[in-house]
Parts: structure tokens; sequence; C-alpha cells
């Protein structure tokens, strides 16, 4: 018999056992990554609110907001309280043929919060899951008769094999997707005209783009619609991240009245930062087109195996309560009022390490840079198969930066993988003003030690002694 580890082992294991057994039985080459930081060498030992406490005893300012995930914080009171009531009631999970008042009251929820007649849903698990159903329902609005979809540039749709042809971002190696799949540049409009015609059955874009930090105007995405209409086109509007007040508006395009895409897709903080639960949400004359007849009925999510778990969308009605009770798009504005001025002063304090900033909301992107010599000088350390990457310079300074603000200042960050990789402010909705200027202040402290002096001593003793073993 196999000499299982149980669950009260599991929270004694060290911090060196976590990584062994990653070694063996997940990715060897993560632990090789992730040890290059603070972070990857610690265990968490609680979570709440913005913060965390190692098992070392360090209270750590987590300003990644879990990657979109955590924009309730870690282990909100009122999420755990309705999980809890959940287990403690023995409500039932799973059985599709039993109809669900979550999913019901959940559906309603969404219908009432979104614009004009989005307000037909359906709940998969992850955000990539989210984006393949609303294609498959566009690929299925027109009956199969249409072959082309239109996604942009940069785009970031996630790591499936379909929702993966759908994104931009830079990838080692390629996989077979979705056939039909046309690129165009953000942003452009005329671009879009140009490649719109009876062929195309889905146009996929996210209105912000929170992996370069980059908005597209009022004028394209209005554009975009009446391109769809023209065409009847059915447009998606992709929120995984920028969902329930990320960006000071409850979803980004909302900013903008009477917009309304034929699909909107939605996922992380959806699940409250305890549930992996997500959303599309279609207009109700393309879902009746699609599967609203009873031989296609259980074509779309609702047949899959997890789909409207019971906890899991019991959590996310509790998330989108909390999210609209306690105005997220309102503390999302609040924090920006912070948070955009202090990084100007930043960037202008440092002009020659800080390229740019660009963000809305709570969610910004720095993007350093150090200049030529700089870069060339960082080139000379990496070993030669790193540096043929063309942004891994830039990652390398980035990584340096965030391994100090980690190290030195107990700020966690991060940053994107795809476009100019900048470095990501992009707090929870919880957070305190004062949590925010920790942050700026940190930063300040971090960027006056000089690039040069920062990646030389993070190659020194984080990255070399993992390149060389």
């Amino acid at each position: 018999m196999s000499d299982l580890i149980s669950v009260d082992e599991c929270e004694q294991l060290t911090p060196e056992d976590v990584h062994d057994l990653y070694r063996k039985h997940v990715n060897r080459s993560q632990v090789s990554l992730m040890t290059s930081f603070g972070f990857g060498r610690e265990l968490v030992e609680r979570a709440e609110g913005a913060w965390l406490w190692t098992r070392s005893g360090r209270r750590i300012l987590d300003f990644t907001g879990g990657v979109g995930v955590l924009n309730h914080g870690h282990n909100h009171p009122r999420i755990l309280a309705a999980r809890k009531r959940f287990q403690d009631l023995q409500r039932m999970e799973v059985h599709k043929t039993y109809f669900s008042p979550y999913v019901a009251a959940l559906g309603h929820n969404l219908a009432q919060l979104l614009p004009g007649d989005l307000n037909m849903s359906f709940f998969p698990n992850s955000g990539a899951e989210a984006v393949e159903g609303a294609v498959k329902l566009a690929y299925k609005y027109h009956r199969g008769r249409r072959h082309r979809i239109l996604r942009a540039d940069i785009a970031f749709h996630g790591k499936l094999l379909g929702s993966g042809s759908l994104t931009g971002a830079h990838q080692n190696f390629t996989f077979p997707g979705i056939p039909g799949v046309e690129v165009f540049p953000y942003g452009d409009l005329d671009a879009v005209r140009r490649m719109a015609g009876k062929d195309v059955y889905a146009i996929l874009i996210e209105p912000f783009s929170a992996s370069t930090m980059t908005a597209c105007s009022e004028e394209f995405l209005r554009g975009l619609r009446e391109l769809c209409d023209a065409h009847d086109i059915v447009l998606i509007f992709d929120e995984i991240y920028t969902g329930w007040g990320k960006t000071g508006s409850l979803f980004y395009f909302m900013r903008y009245p009477g917009l309304v895409p034929d699909v909107v897709t939605t996922s992380k903080s959806f699940g409250g930062g305890k549930s992996s639960i997500s959303a599309y949400i279609a207009r109700e004359p393309v879902f009746r087109k699609a599967y609203d007849n009873l031989g296609d009925s259980l074509m779309n999510s609702t047949s899959t195996t997890y789909y409207g778990f019971g906890e899991e969308t019991a959590t996310a009605v509790e998330a989108v309560n909390i999210a609209v009770e306690d105005d997220y798009p309102a503390r999302a504005r609040a924090i920006e009022r912070v948070l955009a001025p202090g990084l100007e002063r930043v960037r202008k304090t440092y002009p020659d390490t800080v390229a740019q900033v660009r963000g809305v909301g709570a969610l910004y992107g720095i993007f350093l840079d150090g200049g030529p010599k700089l870069l060339d000088r960082v080139a000379r350390l990496a070993p030669v198969g790193l540096a043929r990457d063309p942004n891994f310079r830039v990652k390398l300074i980035t990584c340096a930066v965030i391994d100090a603000l980690y190290r030195d200042h107990g700020v966690y960050a991060y940053y994107t993988l795809n476009g100019a990789n900048p470095l990501v402010a992009a707090p929870p909705l919880v957070v305190e003003p004062a949590d925010v200027e920790y942050f700026l202040d940190s930063l300040d402290q971090t960027l006056a030690q000089g690039l040069l002096r920062l990646t030389t001593r993070f190659v020194k003793e984080k990255v070399a002694p993992r390149w060389g073993s």
C-alpha cells in the first residue's frame, strides 16, 4: 500500500519538502523559476484581506490582487460564511437533473446587473472555458455556415488548445487550435472593417487588455458594434480579468452607455476568491437561435460535469452581491485617486527607469526600461539561451524589482507575461489607502537603488546559482 500524505501532514510540510514533491510530481522547472524569488522560498500560513502571513512570521502586502481573482481580498468573511452555511446545511452539489436555486438566482442577478438583453447565463469553471463556450455559441448561432473568427494581436484569452489559438501572447510552441482565426491590430477599426465579411461568425475583444494595460477607445468599441450589426457577426467582450469593479465600472464596457455586446465573459473575482467558476452571458436572441430547442438544449455548458456546482454558484451569488452592495467600482476609483498620481510621481522621479505608466481603476502597469546601456549589460549576465528571448532583458529587470519589493519591503507583486511585461499594481479592492501609499513608498525606495544594482544582485544571489545547477 502506498504511503499517502494526509491533510494534517500537508500542513506540516516544510518549504523544502514542498519543493521536493513539486520536482518529483508537479514541475521541476517551476521550482527552479519560482525559487529565484523570495515568495518561492516561503509558505503562507494564513491570509486575510490584502495581507498574507508566512510560516516564518512575515506579514506581506499582496499587491497582486490574485491576478484578478481577489477583488474581495483573501477570505472575505461573507464569502466564508456563505460557503460554511452551504456545508452545514448539507446542500446538494452535482445532479444536473435537479434544478438549482443557486444557478437560477445567479442567472437572474447577472441579468439585473448587465445592460440590454444580456440575460442568458452559463456557468463553466475557468475563464478559458467561458471564452470557448462563447465562441462555440457564436459558431452554433450561424449553424456552422461561417468559418472565420477575428481576434486582436495582443489578445489573452486562455491557454487551452482553443483559447490558446485566440491568444496573442508569445509562446514557445505552437499548438493546433480553432480553425479560421484571423488577427487584427488592437484598436484598429479600419483593419477590422477590411477583414469583416459574410464568413465571419464572431469578433472577440478585451475592451481593456489587462496583460498589456491597453484600452480600446469608445469609438472603436461602438464601431465594432455597428459593424457586427451590419454583418450579423456575434460580438464577444472578454471581461474575465476586468469584471466586478476592477477598472472603476462594474465591467469596463459599461462605462459607455448603450454599448451592449452579444456575449460577455467573466471569471476570476466572480468566485469571490474561493470558487472556481466562470460565466458567459448572452443576449437572448443569440441564445435562442443557437440553443433554444429540445435537440440542442444540452449542447452548451449546462451538460458538463461541474456546470453550476452548488457551492460554487452559492459563493458567486454572495460575491456578486458584495461587489454591488459595497460598490466595488467606487472602491477602484478611490484606489485610482491614490495610485495614479503616486505612480506618476515615481515616473517623474525616475524618468530613466520608468518608461511609462498605464492603467485604470485598481489595475496599473509600470513599464521599466533602464536604457540600452543597462539592457546590454544585463544581457551579458544571462546564459545564451535565455538571452535569445527578445523580452528577456526587460523581464529580468522587472523580476529584480519584484524580488527587491518582496525581500526588502514585504510587498508581493508580479509582471504580465504578454506584451512589454509591465510590473503590475493591481491590489484587491478591499485594500486601504495607507496600504497603497506603502506600496508606492516601497517602489520609490526600491527604484532609488538603481536598476543595475538591483539586477546584478538578483542575478548573483537568486538566479545564477539555479542556472548553473
